[in-house]
């Protein structure tokens, strides 16, 4: 998993609330196994027609936003079902953070477990930086795990909660597996203990 420390990246502003599992990833792609890319499918049905085409409207089709590694979305991202495959499409699709007011339980265990950094700001930062990003298409805006804050333009810094065990993972680059081979020593000393 790669380590998140500081992103300083461009950012999209997606408005709507209740963008649910299925919008990021149709279901249909479900049961493609982990090795495939799922970027490529990242809002598929949202963000092309059935040719393929780009839909116009749709943020991330927006050149301005097109190269975002950052998502600042309304409440309740990632709601609906619990499918991992949803952080996976974000993640291999280049998204590293997502900022929003709330978050599906479920979708925010899995970005957490996956290297996906979900942000939870008050409502009123997280409309005055979509603003912001509208009114400066390409802007940057800087998540900040080692100090847990945000900023952006138009914004004054938000801090932000996290798990101290998911932060230090995330900071590590360490799933849980990971973390817990770093254990093994530990592990080890304390079985020869044990024998003696």
């Amino acid at each position: 998993m790669q380590a998140f420390r500081i992103v300083d990246a461009g950012a999209a502003p997606m408005e709507a609330a209740n963008i649910d599992t299925d919008q990021v990833i149709p279901a249909r792609f479900i049961q493609k196994p982990r090795a495939n890319d799922f970027g490529q499918w990242m809002f598929l049905d949202v963000r092309r027609d059935a040719q393929g085409r780009p839909l116009p409207g749709f943020v991330l089709n927006d050149p301005a936003y097109a190269a975002a590694r950052i998502l600042v979305a309304g409440p309740n991202f990632g709601c609906g079902s619990s499918r991992e495959h949803a952080v996976w499409a974000l993640a291999d699709g280049g998204i590293r953070a997502v900022i929003a007011p709330s978050f599906g339980d479920i979708f925010f265990g899995n970005a957490l477990k996956n290297g996906l950094l979900p942000v939870v700001i008050p409502a009123a930062g997280v409309q005055e930086l979509q603003a912001a990003l509208r009114a400066e298409p390409g802007a940057h805006v800087r998540v900040d795990l080692v100090e847990q804050v945000v900023r952006g333009p138009g914004l004054a810094p938000q801090s932000f909660a996290i798990d101290a065990f998911a932060r230090r993972c995330l900071l590590e680059g360490l799933d849980e597996i990971g973390y817990t081979l770093g254990l093994v020593p530990l592990i080890e000393q304390y079985e020869r203990g044990l024998e003696a």
